[in-house]
Formats: C-alpha cells, sequence, structure tokens
C-alpha cells in the first residue's frame, strides 16, 4: 500500500503539481522546522527540500525499503543564528555546535545527516497517517475551523 501511495502522492501529484527539486510527501515542513530551531536561514528550505521520496516493496512484501534523495542540503554549525540561546543550546544536543579545527566541516555533514534522517522519519510517518486512514481521522478530530469564530473579538 505505501509503495502505491508513493507513485500516487510523491511522483504523479508532485509532476502534477509541477513541483521543482523533488518528489516528497512533505520534506520542506521538516527541513523548516529543523532551520528555524538550529539557526538556519529558514528561506534555505528552498534548496535544501530538494528531495526524492522513493519507497519499494521488498523481501516478497514482507519489507519496505524507504529511501530519500537530498543533493543540497544546506546547513552550517556556525555563524549567524547559531549564535542564539535556544538554537546554540539545540545544536549542543544533535551534539554539532562549532567548527571541528580536526575535521572542517565534519559538524556540518553531521547536521546535514540528521536533517536527512528526519526527513526520512517524516515521510515515512505521513505515508504511513495516509495509508491508514489516520490523517483524515486526526484532522477532523483536532480540526479548528470547527470553532465558531463569528464569536471571537480582536
Amino acid at each position: 500500500m505505501l509503495q502505491e501511495l508513493n507513485v500516487i502522492k510523491n511522483l504523479t501529484g508532485s509532476a502534477i503539481a509541477g513541483a521543482l527539486g523533488g518528489f516528497n510527501a512533505h520534506v520542506a515542513n521538516v527541513v523548516s522546522a529543523i532551520f528555524i530551531a538550529t539557526g538556519k536561514d529558514p528561506a534555505q528550505n528552498i534548496e535544501s527540500s530538494h528531495c526524492i521520496t522513493m519507497m519499494e516493496a521488498i523481501n516478497d512484501g514482507k519489507d519496505l525499503h524507504i529511501s530519500v534523495t537530498m543533493p543540497c542540503i544546506e546547513v552550517g554549525t556556525v555563524g549567524g543564528g547559531t549564535q542564539l540561546a535556544s538554537q546554540s543550546a539545540c545544536l549542543n544536543l544533535l551534539g554539532v555546535k562549532g567548527a571541528c579545527r580536526e575535521s572542517p566541516a565534519s559538524t556540518s555533514r553531521l547536521l546535514a545527516a540528521i536533517v536527512a534522517g528526519s526527513v526520512l522519519a517524516g515521510e515515512l510517518s505521513l505515508m504511513s497517517a495516509i495509508a491508514s486512514g489516520q490523517l483524515v481521522k486526526s484532522h477532523m478530530k483536532y480540526n479548528r475551523s470547527t470553532r465558531d469564530l463569528s464569536t471571537v473579538t480582536s
């Protein structure tokens, strides 16, 4: 089921929508969240969210192989917003704060791997929610538009 959804939503749906830079479910959401949390410029989301998500049933359909290909994750671990208290704490928590003299860019490479791993988890989670019908159920349960906004005052 997930493999069929991958073809319908990620590949066909993205092509019909005229997507540039990838065929995926919601990579930009994950990338933006991590960028804001770690002091990156959220505008860099555009290039960094280029991603192709692929899913393939293997072992006679008993297992699922899922992969993300992200050719341009633009991250850094020094300067700019990385110096803000909350963002610095987040980078410390991830173990990627600052530069490494012995291995230049190693912390940036690790942060890029964390972004890609988070994207992979998010893609699997969203596609599973769609396949099981839980996405629509949760949206209906927590739908804020059911609130009577006519009684709200500024």
